[in-house]
C-alpha cells in the first residue's frame, strides 16, 4: 500500500521571513511541525517526513500567477465571497519580484508536485494545491469574522494577540482533533505553552506560522478526502491556467 503524507506549508513570500511547515500521516494525525526560513530547510523537512511517499501538499501561497499586473480572478472571487467575514485576498502579480516566479511554484517544481487541482493524488503522483486558511477557518469554525491573531498595526498588543492566537488553538482543538489528534501531540502542547508565555510579538509570530502550517496540512487531508470519498467541502475557485485557490463555501448567513 502506498504511503500518503499530508504536508502544510505556510509559505513566506520573501526568503527573509519565516515559513511554517507541518506533516500529517496517512490518517491525518499530526506527526511534526516546525518554523524554518530557507528553501533548503523546507526541502529537508519534506525529505525527513515524506521521502518515498505520495505527497498531498497544501500551500498558503500563490502557486500559479500568470498575470503581469493587478490581481488574479480567483483572488477577486474569494474576496467577493468572504469580504463580509473580513477574509479577503491579497493581490498577486508578476510585477512583484517575489512572484516572478512565485516561490511556491519554484518549490513545487523542485519536489515534482503536480499543481493542477484537476489532478487527483495517485500511487505515483504527488500533488500540491493553493489554499487560504482564513476563509477555511471562517467556514469550519462557523465564525462571523476572522480570528484577529495576525500582527497588523501597533494597536494589536501582545496581550490581545496572545488571546486571539489562543482562541485559534482552541477552535482547532474543537474542530480538528479528528484527525489531527492534537490532544496527544507533544508538539501541540509545546505550542500551547509558547503562546501562554509569550512576552513579545516575535515569539507569537513564530507560533502563528507553525499553527497556520498545521491548519494547511489539515486542508491537505481534506483535499485527499475529497479525491477519495467525494468530500465536496473544499471547492476550487479558478483553474490551473489563470490561478486558483481551494476554499470551502462561506457560512450560510
Amino acid at each position: 500500500m502506498t504511503t500518503v503524507v499530508h504536508l502544510g506549508i505556510d509559505l513566506a513570500w520573501s526568503h527573509r521571513n519565516r515559513t511554517g511547515v507541518a506533516a500529517l500521516d496517512s490518517d491525518g494525525v499530526l506527526v511534526a511541525s516546525a518554523s524554518v526560513r530557507t528553501d533548503d530547510e523546507i526541502a529537508a523537512f519534506v525529505d525527513a517526513h515524506a521521502r518515498g511517499a505520495v505527497v498531498v501538499a497544501a500551500l498558503d501561497a500563490p502557486l500559479v500567477v500568470p498575470n503581469a499586473t493587478g490581481q488574479r480572478p480567483c483572488e477577486a472571487e474569494v474576496t467577493r465571497r468572504f469580504r463580509a467575514f473580513h477574509a479577503g485576498c491579497h493581490p498577486s502579480n508578476r510585477s512583484w519580484p517575489w512572484f516572478d516566479p512565485p516561490r511556491a511554484e519554484v518549490l513545487a517544481r523542485r519536489f515534482g508536485w503536480d499543481v493542477d487541482p484537476a489532478t487527483p493524488p495517485a500511487r505515483d503522483r504527488s500533488v500540491a494545491v493553493e489554499v487560504y486558511p482564513h476563509p477555511a477557518m471562517v467556514t469550519l469554525f462557523d465564525l462571523d469574522t476572522v480570528i484577529p491573531y495576525k500582527q497588523r498595526g501597533p494597536a494589536r498588543d501582545v496581550a490581545r494577540l496572545r488571546i486571539a492566537l489562543g482562541d485559534l488553538l482552541t477552535q482547532m482543538e474543537k474542530h480538528c482533533e479528528d484527525p489531527l489528534r492534537l490532544g496527544s501531540s507533544a508538539r501541540w502542547a509545546a505550542l500551547r505553552r509558547a503562546v501562554a508565555t509569550a512576552s513579545r510579538k516575535v515569539d507569537l509570530r513564530v507560533v502563528e506560522d507553525e499553527v497556520d502550517a498545521i491548519f494547511c496540512a489539515y486542508l491537505a487531508w481534506r483535499w485527499t478526502c475529497r479525491s477519495r470519498a467525494g468530500d465536496a467541502w473544499l471547492r476550487v475557485v479558478g483553474d490551473a491556467r489563470a490561478g486558483y485557490i481551494v476554499v470551502p463555501e462561506p457560512p450560510a448567513r
